[in-house]
């Protein structure tokens, strides 16, 4: 498969056609940190966006999950890594992100009418110098406890709204957290 994007993925000995634009996979990340989802609701978006196909047999559907993973994954396995430090989000960086992948890509990505979710990421794993590299290596290294140099402690203060990762929460936390403010005045 060396050079080829994949457009089906084989799950029980049979090849479904799935979903490869970079929108449409970005929709199951968004998915996938809604506090509003459970874990099996969650994966359930993740196969009805990704495989064009809804008909899985029941017993072939964890094969089919792993294997959608495994292209969210871009083909990498991750089977002796932790899960990494959240330290961006699809959505609230959305405004940094895109002038950052269309710098490496040469174009507006978005403008496009297909781009497969391999040749999105890898321009997104090009990402060097600018915003959206600044921010993630200031969120990396807070995330790990490091110290930051002085040009990005400043860089942090100026841009704290930017580079803290909002916390987002069920209807009904958020509910309980505007009482508890409420009270509090």
């Amino acid at each position: 498969m060396i050079g080829r994007l994949p457009s089906t993925l084989e799950v029980g000995g049979k090849l479904y056609k799935i979903r490869t634009d970079f929108r449409d996979i970005l929709t199951i990340m968004l998915a996938f940190s809604d506090p509003e989802l459970d874990e099996r609701e969650k994966y359930a978006v993740m196969l009805t966006i990704l495989y064009e196909d809804h008909d899985i047999p029941a017993e072939d559907v964890p094969e089919a999950i792993e294997r959608a993973i495994w292209f969210l994954d871009c083909g990498q396995t991750n089977e002796d890594k932790k899960p990494p430090r959240k330290v961006m989000d699809w959505e609230q960086d959305e405004s940094i992100l895109f002038p950052s992948i269309n710098k490496v890509a040469g174009k507006e990505v978005r403008a496009v009418e297909h781009m497969h979710w391999w040749t999105f990421m890898g321009y997104f794993m090009e990402i060097e110098d600018g915003t959206f590299s600044t921010v993630l290596s200031i969120r990396q290294k807070r995330s790990r406890g490091k110290k930051l140099e002085k040009w990005e402690q400043e860089f942090y203060r100026n841009n704290r709204a930017l580079c803290d990762l909002k916390t987002r929460y069920t209807a009904e936390e958020q509910a309980e957290i505007d009482e508890w403010n409420k009270l509090l005045g």
